[in-house]
């Protein structure tokens, strides 16, 4: 029997069962990915990023700890820069300010002499 007489008598009849066959497996398999994945976010478990990292890590006390403190010091920070800006608002106003203003500002808050 020679190779085209095999793939003619064997093969081509049963291509279609083949790919068929194919095909069948690769939806079973994908079916079973995505029934897996939906009992793992189901149930909470952390999923699989593609070099194996965790894409939704789990909770916990140390990371809820961590996110406080990290937004607390971020509170803080933006206090500074906000008393920042306002006193770079002042130094510019000093600056660009003509003199004789200035003097006539400063003679006002003072007040009436004695």
């Amino acid at each position: 029997m020679d190779k085209t007489d095999m793939v003619d008598a064997i093969i081509m009849p049963n291509l279609p069962w083949i790919i068929g066959a194919g095909l069948f497996i690769a939806i079973i398999a994908i079916g079973g990915w995505i029934f897996t994945t939906w009992l793992r976010v189901r149930h909470g478990y952390p999923l699989d990023g593609a070099w194996g990292q965790a894409v939704y890590p789990q909770k916990n006390e140390e990371m809820a700890e961590r996110i406080k403190l990290l937004s607390q010091e971020n509170a803080q920070l933006r206090a500074e820069i906000g008393s920042m800006k306002d006193r770079l608002a002042v130094v510019e106003r000093i600056v660009t300010d003509e003199s004789h203003q200035l003097t006539r500002e400063i003679e006002r808050l003072r007040g009436p002499a004695n």
